[in-house]
């Protein structure tokens, strides 16, 4: 198993549509093979920081999502929203 998760750093009067993409994508983000869970977090004191948090079975399962055109889709989609480059760590289950 292994753990994507991702940074993304909005500018303020874009968090909404943000929030509302996230909305309509999240089923469809989840859905894909290999992933087993999917979590949006805020960061605590903070209106612009979120953190996608996600969980997948193997790592070939992540990068075909990131190569797929649903991926490239969304994420042209959010990336003209962010006020800062995102930031995203892959990290494997040890125990």
């Amino acid at each position: 198993m292994i753990t994507r998760i991702v940074k993304l750093t909005f500018k303020p009067e874009s968090v909404p549509q943000f929030l509302q993409i996230f909305e309509e994508m999240k089923h469809q983000i989840a859905g894909f093979e290999g992933c087993e869970s999917l979590q949006l977090l805020k960061q605590t004191g903070s209106d612009t920081i979120y953190f996608t948090y996600s969980i997948w079975q193997h790592e070939k399962y992540l990068e075909a999502y990131r190569n797929s055109d649903f991926f490239i889709n969304i994420w042209s989609k959010t990336k003209m929203h962010f006020a800062d480059k995102a930031q995203a760590w892959t990290l494997e289950t040890m125990a």
